[in-house]
């Protein structure tokens, strides 16, 4: 009966026209918006109009929501999911939007938690996801990587890649995945991007996926991501087969979108 009453209730939404103010803030915002075909554009708009309605948004460090926060962050998280089979990013209850960079509070220890263990150090972040918890994000990053695909940095295709990859259960680089096929495909060649990485940034060499991408195998996936659809001509060149399966992954093609930019400025 839920899921009637659910299915139901997006079909509503979905069947809305599209405001038009809100296709000007894509277009002004979200480069990737530009590259799109009139099927993808009329898809995506779809899936923001269930995106926003469903999602809790939280200002946080005294920002105030507004439609183009929203609608920003939005149209960026889906994206990923223009291809994929997906239910609208189930364990994404909130969305809490801080304006600028900020040092989240120390996390207190639970009761039967170790204490002699080391605390994590209090520093600056850009995003965060938690496996059972919300999304964190910051709005001028957000800002900022929307309008600048080629900086190579995305902090919400970023933390929206680590929910994808939580939806079994685990934040160890690897979502859901269609068949064993797929799995060994995947593990075999993220598993040598990922340790080339690690080698490379460890012998101090600059390689063409960010170093922050070494720090376990979740982060190389958020940040292969990131590179995916910001700058995939360079992905493809310097690793065909990463780019290979994360576009069987996503189901999309961004090296071959990246020619397209239909854009008005607004």
């Amino acid at each position: 009966m839920f899921h009637w009453y659910m299915d139901r209730r997006r079909k509503k939404l979905t069947r809305s026209p599209f405001p038009s103010i809100w296709e000007k803030i894509i277009r002004r915002n979200v480069a990737h918006y530009c590259m799109l075909e009139d099927a993808e554009r009329a898809h995506l708009h779809a899936l923001i109009q269930v995106f926003i309605d469903e999602k809790n948004w939280e200002g946080a460090g005294g920002l105030e929501q507004t439609d183009e926060i929203r609608v920003t962050i939005s149209a960026q998280a889906c994206l990923l999911l223009l291809g994929l089979p997906h239910n609208y990013y189930r364990n994404v209850a909130s969305i809490i939007v801080y304006p600028s960079t900020v040092v989240p509070p120390r996390r207190q220890p639970g009761f039967f938690e170790n204490t002699f263990a080391p605390v994590d150090p209090e520093h600056p972040i850009l995003g965060q996801a938690f496996r059972q918890g919300p999304v964190i994000i910051i709005w001028d990053a957000a800002l900022h990587g929307g309008r600048h695909p080629e900086s190579g940095h995305n902090v919400v295709y970023h933390e929206f890649a680590h929910k994808l990859d939580m939806l079994d259960g685990a934040a160890d680089g690897t979502p859901p995945l269609r068949d064993r096929a797929e799995y060994r495909d995947w593990v075999q060649t993220c598993s040598r991007e990922y340790l080339r990485l690690k080698h490379d940034t460890a012998k101090g060499r600059k390689s063409f996926l960010d170093a922050y991408g070494a720090t376990n195998e979740a982060e190389f996936f958020a940040v292969a991501t990131e590179q995916f659809f910001d700058q995939p001509r360079s992905l493809l060149e310097h690793s065909p087969d990463l780019y290979r399966v994360l576009q069987e992954y996503y189901r999309q093609d961004p090296s071959k979108r990246a020619s397209r930019n239909n854009c008005i400025n607004f």
